[in-house]
């Protein structure tokens, strides 16, 4: 029909350019944390970009049902600025004939936000995940700054250089503290650089002029050994796992689990769908302003009332996992909550369009 497209053309506007917007506010806010651990040497520069689209993707299952919710209200709402809603009425329309494109709509977008939260977001944080333990095993002596300690925990090491010569990609008052065993091993020198050994291609740190201290734990006799160049292996031992992360572990693995921590992160994803459909249906009748309010006169109580939502849903989470509250209800009892105030106040918006009629 005209009206639903056209309806669905006036809520897809907004909703484009609102989902744009915050996506590059929300892009801004995490390549700031990136690029600070970048910076700092912790990240590669290569991975901050991968590393924030992932996050971006992640970011998804909720700002495209927020973004769904608040272009509803505002474009509704405008239709009742120009009385363009006094005129469906008088024609007849019903709320159901209002209904209709926005629950045509939101589906889309919940099918959408299904398939991010159930396959796309467990798959972004296995890949950041890995990005990160990577970053913490190539460890890189070009990404380090003066005056800042790093810890490399594939070699349980911890590297300390007072100042930094990047151009000529050195060290200077280098102090590495590594652990073997019982054995633990503190190396001072004045310099140190990074190479690569032609043969094996693993990195090495070229050590010069300094000393290396060596002790147990048990208080035993230490050894000082004094060596004008030494070199270090900066190759892992071992590859380190990432281990057990229950927001990168896959839908299927969730369903089969009995963990409260598992059972949360489950409903977390499956509600993001049905949260869609709620918040599209409730934009509905919050759009509802007079002319003299504008077409962003009920903005500001669709926010507070997101807002409301959202951190009812995380403090259920929360509960679930602190075992403050069963499965059942679970997280279920605030959608429950919302999806009877979309009915009070459709109910009452009928009533309105029928008077209307009259």
């Amino acid at each position: 029909m005209i009206i639903n497209r056209y309806i669905i053309d006036e809520i897809t506007k907004p909703m484009v350019a609102t989902c744009t917007v915050l996506i590059c506010i929300f892009a801004s806010y995490t390549a700031a944390g990136y690029l600070a651990d970048a910076v700092s040497g912790l990240l590669p520069l290569d991975a901050v970009l991968l590393m924030l689209l992932l996050k971006i993707a992640i970011a998804l299952e909720v700002l495209l049902p927020t973004t769904l919710y608040l272009s509803v209200v505002i474009a509704l709402g405008r239709m009742y600025r120009d009385s363009e809603m006094i005129a469906l009425a008088s024609c007849g329309a019903s709320t159901s004939k209002i209904l209709k494109p926005v629950i045509y709509l939101s589906i889309l977008i919940a099918i959408l936000v299904a398939s991010i939260s159930l396959f796309v977001r467990p798959w972004a944080y296995e890949e950041i995940y890995q990005l990160k333990a990577k970053a913490k095993s190539d460890f890189d002596i070009s990404r380090m700054e003066g005056g800042n300690f790093y810890e490399i925990k594939s070699n349980d090491l911890v590297i300390f250089a007072k100042k930094m010569n990047h151009p000529l990609n050195r060290g200077e008052q280098v102090f590495i503290r590594s652990q073997d065993g019982k054995t633990l091993r503190v190396i001072s020198a004045k310099h140190v650089y990074q190479k690569t050994d032609d043969k094996s291609g693993v990195r090495v740190l070229l050590l010069k002029d300094g000393y290396v201290y060596e002790f147990t734990r048990r208080g035993e006799e230490g050894k000082i050994t004094k060596f004008e160049q030494a070199t270090y292996l900066l190759a892992p031992k071992e590859t380190i796992p990432v281990g057990y992360k229950r927001k990168a572990a896959p839908t299927p693995y969730l369903l089969r689990s009995d963990k409260l921590e598992d059972i949360a992160e489950l409903q977390w994803r499956l509600s993001t769908p049905l949260s869609t459909l709620l918040l599209a249906l409730l934009a509905v009748p919050l759009s509802r302003t007079t002319p003299r309010q504008g077409k962003f006169g009920k903005v500001v109580s669709a926010i507070l009332i997101f807002a409301v939502y959202y951190n009812l849903t995380v403090v259920a989470k929360n509960w679930i996992e602190k075992d403050i509250v069963n499965a059942i209800p679970g997280i279920w009892w605030v959608p429950l909550l919302l999806g009877a105030l979309v009915l009070l106040l459709l109910w009452h918006q009928e009533a309105i369009f029928i008077r209307q009629r009259n």
